[in-house]
């Protein structure tokens, strides 16, 4: 491994990103960074792109590439990132991986990690998640209607996001198909993707993403 450990963690909704990023977060010691975590953050603060974000979401527009390349090399600079990154959300197209490429020289992206989940599962298991509005944990529910729950960690309400509904699946996959599944052979004919079954145990899917990255 490099002496700074920059992961990409790229796979289909539902794939199981969320679970594993947090798990490799605690694992390597570094912070897991996603897109919606660097708007929120950035408004939060108040900074100068931070204002410039908002003034973007509010007028109900998409946020540019430009400016998501500047948010992330903005948090690469805070201390916590000092070590490394693991990179869940981005990059999102081929135009952003080439700007993390340049912001990361002499440097590069120690691994690309592929959760390889076929669609047909990952649309089952979109369908079944469910979310605590308050603390975010995530639930799987064998009751596909909808219904809510309360969370066992915080006792906020758990429901099925509006993004989780047969229609939005359906979209969300077109679309991860059209502007992400390039960034496969990108990273592939840079020796830089790790292709991993994701249809497996949480642990043995964290197991050979740790064996494989150590090795990167």
């Amino acid at each position: 491994m490099t002496d700074r450990l920059i992961i990409v963690l790229l796979g289909k909704q539902g794939a199981g990103k969320g679970t594993q990023a947090d798990l490799l977060s605690k694992h390597y010691g570094i912070p897991h960074v996603s897109t919606g975590e660097i708007l929120r953050a950035a408004i939060k603060a108040g900074s100068e792109l931070g204002q410039r974000v908002k003034g973007v979401l509010d007028a109900g527009e998409l946020v540019s590439d430009e400016l998501v390349n500047d948010l992330v090399e903005e948090r690469f600079a805070q201390p916590d990132a000092a070590r490394g990154v693991l990179l869940d959300g981005y990059p999102r197209t081929v135009g952003q991986a080439d700007a993390l490429a340049a912001m990361l020289l002499p440097n590069t992206v120690t691994a690309c990690i592929n959760l390889d989940v076929a669609t047909d599962l990952v649309t089952e298991r979109l369908a079944m998640r469910r979310v605590c509005k308050a603390c975010s944990a995530i639930y799987r529910s064998v009751d596909p209607s909808g219904e809510t729950g309360v969370c066992e960690r915080c006792g906020g309400e758990v429901v099925q996001r509006g993004d989780d509904t047969p229609e939005a699946i359906r979209q969300r996959l077109s679309v991860y198909e059209r502007d992400t599944a390039p960034l496969l052979d990108y990273y592939s004919t840079r020796d830089l993707l790790i292709t991993i079954n994701g249809d497996d145990s949480v642990d043995n899917v964290f197991a050979a993403i740790t064996a494989a990255v150590d090795e990167a």
